[in-house]
């Protein structure tokens, strides 16, 4: 695929979220082409220094958004096709790349695909699009997705449901999208999606799909699937984690792992997502977020801001039936009522960094010095490029490389 994908900065939207739709299931109300409303936002996207928006879910579905019922049509809470349309060419005009979520690992129970199964029955070419746990009194009884009833998993060595996902990528990659987030990779054989996507790569060289992977071997997975990325939970743990211990030593452990999968791909790195508690949140001490905000934009890879992070909302992710809800805002129709801020500026500075410092994205980094509440780290360039980075998270200045860093605080150079 091209290289565009190093000077890549994404701004991450969930958009049911984000236009305020209803995902409980209820009655779609309100008013219709809501997708929209992501237009007025798309400068402040440039303005924050990112070149890239992520959408989350944007295809009709039963509730919130990853229990797809069709995935060739745009969820009417969102709006329609030409709203789709209208988002990509105001990208366009502002050079920003567009990548979409695609659920490809489950449907939904009111999948047209699922209600033809059951009707069909056990044994039938219908059925044979899933993977079931056996049928009981002749009715299916599908396998389904970490336990949620709702997701009805997908049959991945059905050669048809290989051509239907392949499908659903072409008509939205032909459409106008430059990439695609795989939801649940972790779930799906690797070879299913070398299958898929393969047939993909002539007609779409440029295209970048990236797996969502939380545990596993990333660079072995990465390698039999085929894909281009995943997504690096590994350092988004050892960041916060090693922040809120005050070892160092976890994310001096983390960063050689981090090293040895850009030998084989360029990881997408974040301190937060759609699915997570927010970094403002989860940190135990708000003065330690400019130490993670850098550590995220100086590392190498390919950087995520989740949409509100930049203005450092705080929201806690609940495991119970809508415990996602805090972490998925909506955001005012004006840009104007909810003005950029301190954290805000923070990020620009920082992103403004690496712009100026592209070569960052495949850097080499080394640690310089390594205590538990302070940690030196060298990053260098193949073209002989070089840049620091110094964290102190103690409550007295101390000195790194020459340098004195204040308390919780850090020093880019």
């Amino acid at each position: 695929m091209s290289g565009w994908i190093d000077d890549a900065i994404w701004w991450q939207v969930y958009p049911l979220g984000f236009v305020g739709a209803d995902t409980t299931g209820g009655a779609v109300r309100g008013e219709p082409h809501r997708l929209r409303r992501l237009v007025p936002w798309l400068d402040q996207l440039i303005e924050l220094g990112c070149n890239g928006l992520a959408l989350g879910p944007i295809f009709a579905s039963s509730t919130h958004g990853y229990d797809t019922i069709d995935h060739f049509r745009i969820d009417p809470r969102l709006g329609d096709e030409k709203d789709f349309d209208l988002l990509v060419r105001e990208c366009r005009a502002r050079g920003i790349r567009v990548m979409l979520d695609g659920v490809f690992n489950h449907v939904g129970r009111e999948h047209p695909r699922w209600l033809a199964a059951v009707s069909a029955g056990p044994g039938s070419q219908e059925a044979a699009w899933f993977l079931t746990d056996g049928s009981a009194g002749g009715e299916l009884r599908p396998a389904v997705f970490e336990g949620h009833d709702a997701l009805v998993t997908l049959n991945h060595e059905n050669p048809e449901v290989e051509a239907f996902v392949s499908g659903v990528m072409g008509f939205w990659l032909d459409r106008g999208a430059d990439a695609w987030r795989l939801d649940a990779a972790y779930a799906v054989p690797a070879g299913f999606w070398r299958r898929t996507i393969g047939p993909l790569r002539a007609g779409h060289p440029d295209a970048w799909f990236l797996g969502e992977m939380i545990h596993g071997d990333y660079a072995g997975y990465v390698a039999e699937s085929g894909i281009d990325s995943v997504t690096q939970y590994e350092l988004w743990k050892a960041i916060w984690s090693s922040i809120n211990d005050h070892n160092f030593f976890e994310l001096a452990w983390a960063l050689k792992r981090h090293a040895s999968l850009l030998e084989a791909f360029l990881p997408l790195t974040f301190v937060g997502n759609h699915d997570v508690t927010r970094i403002a949140s989860r940190l135990g001490d708000e003065r330690d977020l400019g130490l993670a905000l850098a550590l995220l934009f100086f590392l190498p890879g390919t950087p995520s801001v989740y949409y509100g992070d930049e203005r450092g909302l705080r929201a806690i992710k609940e495991d119970r039936a809508g415990g996602d809800d805090a972490i998925r805002p909506s955001f005012p129709i004006d840009p104007a009522e909810l003005p950029p801020n301190d954290v805000f500026r923070l990020h620009q500075r920082l992103i403004a960094f690496r712009r100026r410092n592209p070569w960052l994205a495949r850097a080499t980094v080394s640690v310089e010095t390594l205590r538990n509440e302070v940690l030196g780290l060298h990053a260098a360039g193949e073209g002989g490029q070089e840049a620091r980075l110094a964290l102190n998270l103690s409550d007295e200045p101390v000195s790194s490389g020459g340098v004195t860093i204040e308390p919780h605080g850090w020093m880019l150079g």
